[in-house]
């Protein structure tokens, strides 16, 4: 049974909520779960991290696209409204900010099609995402905004467990700091499959679902 609690220390008025366990991502295997459902479904959870997440900006970032990951949408639209009422540096014809999300091919590839592209094309590009951990994930963001033409304005998230991608600084709300015994490993060398323990549950952006 997966146990979701709120952490203790908590930044602003949003918990983090966590299980402790044994988990299996597409990437690794962890101990932690970070749920961050709330965050990205309910409106006040998502504006209250969205004001957190711009203290962390300098206000002269560019921010011109927010490309949401892992279901960010309403966060995105949140931190979109944050950042113009900061008065943050924008390029874009429109002075405004857009809110888009990335499709993906048969071959899990990040693709934009026609009609958002020029939201991509010559454009500062920051990529949101629930949580940053391995760091796979953002760096394929990287790589697919520089193939479009895109430059990256930066990378947020609501957890982090890396300090940067790729040379691009990772901005969150919570980090490695408020969870010290987080551990994320290649499912090779994971030390709970060697002692025998089963999984818990696979997760994903998505959730969890127990095994």
């Amino acid at each position: 049974m997966v146990e979701i609690k709120n952490l203790p220390i908590m930044h602003g008025k949003v918990p983090l909520r966590v299980a402790q366990g044994h988990f299996a991502t597409n990437h690794s295997h962890i101990n932690y779960y970070i749920d961050i459902t709330y965050q990205k479904t309910r409106l006040s959870e998502a504006k209250e991290t969205a004001r957190q997440l711009v203290t962390s900006f300098i206000n002269n970032t560019p921010v011109d696209t927010i490309l949401c990951l892992d279901g960010t949408a309403v966060l995105g639209t949140c931190l979109a409204e944050e950042l113009t009422k900061s008065g943050f540096m924008t390029i874009n014809q429109h002075k405004t900010i857009y809110v888009v999300e990335p499709e993906y091919n048969a071959n899990s590839q990040m693709i934009f099609r026609d009609n958002i592209q020029p939201m991509i094309r010559n454009k500062h590009v920051l990529i949101l995402m629930a949580s940053v951990t391995t760091g796979f994930t953002a760096k394929r963001s990287i790589e697919a905004i520089g193939y479009y033409g895109g430059e990256v304005a930066g990378i947020a998230a609501i957890y982090r467990a890396v300090d940067e991608v790729g040379g691009h600084p990772v901005r969150s709300v919570y980090d490695i700091g408020d969870i010290p015994d987080y551990e994320s490993y290649d499912y090779r060398e994971c030390p709970y499959c060697k002692k025998g323990r089963k999984l818990d549950a696979l997760v994903n952006s998505f959730g969890y679902s127990p095994l």
